[in-house]
């Protein structure tokens, strides 16, 4: 799932120094094999392809991470080990953002002598098109989040600038070194917002839409020498990056190779023998590679890693039967959770889940409104529903499962077994992760018109609140002709309601109790099944350099940081 998130984690050692590679965990809290040379080439291996890496285009957490490689924005977090890597700090801008007292006006100022890869300057005008083209576009660039069209005063009727080349009103830019926000109503974590790689700028003389993913104009310490679409990218130094006007990043490889559609066990043989510097996608390790890593010899090369995200299924409400409450409940009580969590790897890849918030952001509650005998399911509770919606003997439906994802097409079957217990059968259908949001489960009129009824996925917050994680797979302004991670369709009024008046409330400890309640709103209405609190069982290759977990990416390796001795 393409998402950022936050997630602390316990243990793990000091880092090392030059060579070895450190202890099992050492990268949760600390830098391992640190080093200052310059030099070397980073390579990346991808089971399926991103949905994009136009920073306008992307929702993926592994892009949004790896994007700041060569997309510089707003502000970022900062790339630091530990608790450290959830901290805010300027990046083309020379502070935070400046709030009205009323929080409803933003302002930043963009940093003296920054330049695109060939050379001209980067103004504020660039960032301003760039926000303008990613969120007000979807006929072109539909994979991204929709915050700034939600909350930008006009935001609700501007057409796009492809459409409209007069632009949006409430992104002001008095000169080319000032942006100014101004929002429909108060928004306490924009500088989270700004964090996004949607505000990285875009030259609009280069953009063409859709295609600009072949020509990425940079505006970091590299640039794309290659781009193979579906195949592989490279990246190498960009000589008009200066690092003088940029505080944070180190830029210490000369080359960043990334391959695509990598078979994801070949990835894990591949790390474990030192070809290749990380998995880009983050995810961890398959569940067919853990026997071999967790007790031998590789385990002290392993950082079991909290993603502050949760595995869930979404029970679509308008594929019938699960337009009946009682149907979407009859799931509730059947799917065994703890099968799905064993299909996945077991304890290694996370806790089962009675929640859709995971007990690393802000405003998770604890409680169960499904308790079944060791998560198992409740046979009984569920036929009791079925009859409840009409279908006593059950029903079929289809239920959808990203095919380069191993673990979750594992967890997807053994939920198919434990439905077919109560008479519910699912006929599992597998899409490529790469569009399976862009063309297939993020899509309403395929959904609909294929009857996906239930649909495999996974999300991690897009800043470390309950509204940085709830707001764009709940509320129903997220909801998208295609691209969207809504994909239950959920537009309950009184949850949009509540969403929108909680974060616009300026009560700290009344923002963090309302996020615990709107996620038992979600529960109450049925129409998410949460199965793993997850973790990522990552590797470590013995010439990787500068290894630490983001604890702002999913829990993922920082490609800020990451660097190479080959």
């Amino acid at each position: 799932m393409l998402s950022l998130s936050a997630a602390a984690c316990g243990g793990g050692s000091k880092s090392s120094s030059g060579g070895g590679s450190g202890s099992k965990d050492a990268a949760l809290n600390s830098i391992v094999n640190a080093s200052s040379k310059k030099g070397g080439t980073v390579t990346l291996e991808d089971s399926d392809v991103p949905d994009s890496l136009d920073p306008g285009n992307t929702y993926y957490g592994f892009v949004q991470n790896f994007s700041r490689l060569y997309a510089r924005t707003l502000v970022t977090f900062k790339p630091a080990a530990g608790k450290d890597g959830l901290t805010v700090v300027p990046d083309l801008a020379t502070s935070l953002g400046t709030p009205s007292k009323d929080a409803k006006t933003w302002t930043y100022h963009l940093r003296p002598g920054l330049k695109f890869d060939d050379g001209s300057p980067i103004t504020s005008k660039d960032v301003k098109y760039a926000i303008e083209r990613s969120n007000f576009a979807p006929e072109a660039l539909s994979n991204g989040p929709t915050y700034f069209k939600s909350y930008l005063q006009g935001g609700d009727k501007y057409k796009g600038p492809y459409k409209d080349k007069k632009g949006l009103d409430s992104i002001a830019t008095p000169d080319d070194n000032t942006i100014v926000f101004h929002l429909n109503q108060p928004f306490a974590d924009f500088d989270y917002l700004a964090t996004f790689s949607q505000t990285a700028p875009v030259p609009q003389a280069k953009d063409d839409g859709a295609k600009y993913v072949q020509h990425i104009v940079s505006s970091g310490p590299y640039k794309f020498s290659s781009y193979e679409e579906g195949a592989s990218a490279t990246l190498v130094r960009n000589p008009n990056w200066d690092p003088k006007t940029d505080p944070i990043r180190k830029a210490l490889p000369d080359k960043i190779n990334v391959k695509f559609k990598v078979n994801p066990v070949s990835i894990d043989n591949d790390l474990l023998a030192d070809k290749v510097t990380a998995d880009i996608a983050g995810a961890g390790v398959q569940p067919q590679t853990q026997p071999k890593i967790l007790n031998g010899k590789y385990a002290k090369q392993t950082d079991n890693s909290y993603a502050g995200a949760t595995s869930y299924m979404a029970l679509n409400q308008h594929v019938a039967p699960f337009d009946n409450i009682h149907c979407r409940k009859a799931v509730q009580w059947a799917v065994d959770k703890q099968s799905a969590l064993d299909a996945m790897g077991g304890a290694p890849k996370g806790d089962v889940a009675t929640t859709l918030l995971p007990p690393s952001v802000n405003g998770y509650t604890k409680f169960d409104t499904y308790p079944t005998p060791g998560n198992k399911g409740d046979v009984a509770k569920a036929k009791a529903e079925l009859k409840l919606c009409g279908k006593p003997n059950g029903f079929s439906t289809t239920l959808t499962a990203r095919s380069d994802r191993p673990a979750e097409v594992a967890a997807a079957t053994a939920i198919q077994n434990s439905l077919k217990a109560v008479g519910i059968n699912a006929d599992i259908k597998q899409f490529p992760a790469g569009k399976y949001f862009s063309n297939f489960a993020g899509v309403p009129s395929y959904v609909h018109d294929h009857k996906l009824g239930m649909m495999m996925t996974a999300w991690g917050a897009d800043w470390p609140t309950g509204y940085g994680f709830l707001d764009q797979i709940i509320d129903g302004s997220a909801i998208k002709p295609s691209g969207g991670n809504n994909l239950s369709e959920l537009n309950d009024p009184k949850i949009n309601a509540a969403l929108k008046a909680a974060i616009s409330n300026t009560d700290a400890a009344a923002r963090t109790k309302a996020w615990g309640d709107i996620d038992k709103m979600v529960q109450d209405n049925a129409s998410i099944v949460p199965l793993v609190y997850r973790k990522n069982l990552l590797i470590r290759p013995t010439s990787a350099t500068n290894v630490t977990v983001t604890q702002a990416y999913l829990g993922m390796y920082d490609y800020l940081l990451l660097s190479s001795s080959k």
